[in-house]
Formats: C-alpha cells, structure tokens, sequence
C-alpha cells in the first residue's frame, strides 16, 4: 500500500477505519490493473455499489464524484466497485471478500490495507456496460410544489406534471 494515497484518503475522510481501507486498496488495484490515474472529467468511471467509507477514498484518490457524473451509486450493499476507463474501453470489477477470519479491528485493516491482494479482493468484468456520459437536461417546473427537477425525473399524474416528491405512485401491493 502507497503511504501517500492512505494519507490523502484519510485527510478526506477525516479518520483512519477499515472501511477506507477498503477504498484505498481498491484504487491501488484499480490503477495498476488498469493504469489509470486521478480523473480530470468523465474518463474514468467508478460504479459504487455501496455508500460506505471507501466510496470517500474513490473521490479522494481517483477524482471520481456524482457532480462529475463519474461516481455512480447502485446500491446492492456489496463492497465492490467497477471501475470503466472511458479512453481504451477497459472495465474490472472488485469484490471485497472480507476479514471475517479476523476478529481485531486494526489487525482486519492491516491485513486490508498490506494483505495480498487476491485474498483481498475477487476480480471479474461488471456485468453491465459503461454508463453514457452525464447529460444536462432541462429544468421543469412541478405543478404541484413550483419548485423545479430534470424532465427526466418528472412524472405525469393526473394531467400535470409533477416532481418526485409530488408524485403519487400507483402501487397495488406488488
């Protein structure tokens, strides 16, 4: 593990955790496996399917975020990352496999952090395809509330159009 990448990752996050370990192994893994580096704009992208403390560690180290459109949260709950290279169209997934072998808090993220690499992690391709890249999309005013969303994420209900908030989903117990 580089020291200088566990450092900025900690400077962001605010306090040393397992957690972040995980993030910063993942980077570590990301940009040697697919040698990439900090992301000025979209040309890396970092599926996240967890909103856990390694996702600060994507942002800090690789400059992916959800303002950028290159952090993209799927929540499954599974500490694992896809990481796109949008210039060379190379993709790889992270599964962290865990340190329930490990009962100590610092000895789980020692082991993290300095641990091989293949205990640490499974390594596949995602399953689904690179996002397209953030759009900007007009601004609709709901009828409802006045206040103004994406057309993308309004809704039509009962003739007006009407934000997320508003809307009333039609939901019969299925």
């Amino acid at each position: 593990m580089r020291k200088e990448l566990w450092e900025k990752a900690v400077g962001f996050h605010g306090h040393e955790c397992p957690g972040l370990a995980i993030g910063v192994r993942a980077c570590e893994a990301a940009i040697e496996k697919l040698g990439i580096g900090t992301s000025k704009d979209e040309e890396i992208v970092c599926i996240t399917e967890n909103d856990a403390c390694g996702v600060d560690a994507i942002q800090s180290l690789l400059g992916c975020s959800i303002g950028k459109g290159n952090l993209i949260y799927r929540g499954t709950g599974k500490q694992a990352f896809s990481f796109f290279n949008r210039r060379n169209g190379e993709k790889l997934r992270l599964y962290f496999k865990g340190v329930s072998h490990i009962d100590d808090r610092d000895a789980k993220q020692k082991f993290i952090l300095e641990g091989p690499i293949d205990e640490v992690f499974d390594f596949s391709v995602p399953k689904f395809d690179l996002p397209e890249q953030a759009r900007i999309f007009t601004s609709v005013e709901c009828e409802c509330c006045r206040e103004k969303a994406p057309e993308h994420k309004m809704h039509l209900q009962g003739g007006k159009t009407v934000c997320e908030d508003c809307f009333n989903p039609y939901n019969r117990g299925w």
